[in-house]
């Protein structure tokens, strides 16, 4: 039995099955979160002619219902569609750190037919109580950002249906073209290339991972593990390592600012090299649990992790991974840094969310897609650029708010348009330039930024599509029909190279100039200008 302390009318859900208790159980869960469990009641009212439910009071002597029909599959599913909705808002009470220093307790009271009842109560461990005496455990140190400026305005047609005459950025030759900052040097492979620059620090990292980081006596899990990691294939699987790179190129960058003695410099990069590893570590996972759930064949021109260990054995490596990143995560003794990259680890999982409500519905919005990429894409490179200028404000006198605010800000915009742009290239590039099939997406029933885009012209004809998630047959020819139309694409890429030019236009202003913060830019330049 439930009985939710928190609402204004208190319910009992009654069964004569035992699968009673395992859904008290599941409710009990949710209701730290304030969800409106009252609204479950109305969905546990199946049409069926059995009735195993029944609502009543705490006043009313509990009865039981017998059925030898009883239908939890639709319970279930009722439920997961139900918490699915609520924690996918964005201003869902599911996520409020406010609810975060309460403990909800069971207890255990007497039951009728050997059945017991459960009630949620809100009860402070001692031990709780005696921290928050000495420091506030419940207020983020690290404010959240609101997610409310995407900048759609800049690729959004006006009333005569054609786009505005002020283009941040402009296409020439189907090629874009970002407006580099003034003051910032040309591209010179021998002075600010942000991939030979960052090369002395980043060579090596993923065979320091592998070799150092990710060790486990379980020979299996090993070498999935560090699947991703190893040189036996020419270090296909290594990727691209755009995270490290940015968080080493920063940190050189916020270097030059000074502030900082000989002692302290060499300290202060060895943390934020093993940042860099961090990075690479959770940014690793959350591709073996991906592909998992999108049931994906191909990663960076090899199998999938699942497809080499199985479903079981990738979901544990991707665990293993972000375990052993969160020890070395604690070992940088860095109380900002910490949350900066917890915080990281749960936008991954409420991107997740909302890619999964996503695709029972088949639907979203620009900006909850744009929202949903950032918390699978940009947070990750966001709170890494952060955390790495956190670390130099540790041991120098030159690194302001501003300066650990625009670290911030470079990440988030650079992660923004590397998403946008891997939306495009699924229309654009092919299985060799990708790693991955073309219109990859498409198949798989998800609707990203050009077919959202289309959307907005093309409703009447492309919404029946999205809907069934482009399974029937012209489905596809329809959405590709459709965004030609639109210019889907080229609203993605214009787009993603406004969100550069933001990520640019932090760094110059912020940071002094050098190689170094020329190699940003430079970076955020390449992010928008790449095949794969």
């Amino acid at each position: 039995m439930l009985y939710p302390n928190q609402m204004a009318s208190p319910f009992v859900v009654s069964s004569g099955s035992r699968q009673h208790v395992k859904l008290s159980r599941l409710f009990t869960s949710c209701g730290r979160h304030n969800l409106f469990i009252g609204r479950y009641t109305q969905s546990l009212s199946i049409d069926t002619n059995i009735n195993p439910f029944k609502v009543i009071s705490h006043n009313t002597r509990v009865q039981r219902c017998y059925s030898s029909a009883l239908p939890i599959d639709a319970i279930k599913d009722s439920i997961k569609s139900t918490l699915l909705k609520e924690a996918s808002k964005k201003d869902s009470p599911f996520w409020d750190e406010t609810h975060s220093g309460k403990t909800h307790k069971l207890k255990m009271l007497n039951g009728l037919n050997s059945y017991a009842n459960y009630q949620v109560t809100d009860e402070k461990v001692d031990i709780e109580q005696r921290l928050s005496a000495v420091v506030d455990v419940d207020t983020p140190l690290n404010k959240p950002d609101p997610l409310d400026e995407w900048y759609l305005e800049t690729v959004s047609p006006n009333q005569t249906g054609q786009f505005a005459i002020h283009r941040p950025s402009r296409l020439l030759n189907g090629d874009l073209a970002v407006r580099i900052p003034k003051g910032v040097a040309p591209l010179d492979p021998y002075v600010n290339d942000p991939f030979v620059l960052s090369r002395p620090d980043v060579h090596d990292i993923s065979a320091t991972i592998g070799n150092d980081l990710v060790g486990t006596d379980h020979p299996v899990l090993n070498s999935a593990a560090r699947y991703f990691f190893n040189d036996e294939d020419g270090g296909k699987g290594k990727g691209k390592q755009v995270r490290p790179v940015m968080v080493m190129l920063l940190s050189r960058a916020i270097m030059q600012m000074g502030g900082t003695d000989t002692g302290g410099y060499n300290h202060i990069l060895k943390s934020q090299r093993r940042l860099a590893e961090i990075t690479e570590m959770i940014h690793t996972a959350s591709l073996f649990h991906d592909d998992v759930i999108d049931n994906a064949d191909t990663r960076r021109g090899k199998p999938a992790a699942h497809r080499a260990f199985g479903n079981k054995m990738a979901i544990l490596a991707g665990d293993y991974l972000l375990a052993r990143a969160s020890i070395c995560l604690a070992r940088l003794r860095n109380v900002d840094v910490v949350e900066c990259m917890s915080t990281v680890i749960e936008h991954l999982v409420r991107g997740e969310v909302l890619q999964i409500k996503d695709s029972r519905t088949g639907v979203a919005d620009i900006e909850g897609y744009l929202r949903k990429n950032f918390y699978k894409t940009a947070s990750l490179m966001a709170y890494s650029c952060k955390s790495a200028a956190l670390l130099g404000a540790a041991g120098s006198t030159c690194v302001s708010s501003e300066v650990i605010d625009a670290s911030y800000r470079y990440g988030k915009h650079v992660g923004v348009a590397f998403q946008l742009i891997d939306d495009a290239l699924d229309f654009e590039g092919s299985a060799a330039s990708l790693g991955k099939p073309a219109l990859a997406d498409l198949h798989a029933g998800l609707s990203t930024a050009p077919v959202l885009f289309a959307a907005e012209s093309h409703e009447t004809d492309l919404l029946p599509a999205m809907l069934r998630k482009f399974k029937d047959e012209g489905d596809i020819d329809l959405a590709l029909k459709c965004i030609r139309e639109a210019e889907g694409v080229r609203r993605t890429k214009e787009l993603a190279a406004v969100h550069a030019e933001l990520a640019m236009d932090a760094v110059v202003k912020a940071l002094e100039p050098s190689p170094y913060r020329d190699s940003l830019v430079h970076l955020a330049c390449r992010v928008v200008d790449r095949s794969r």
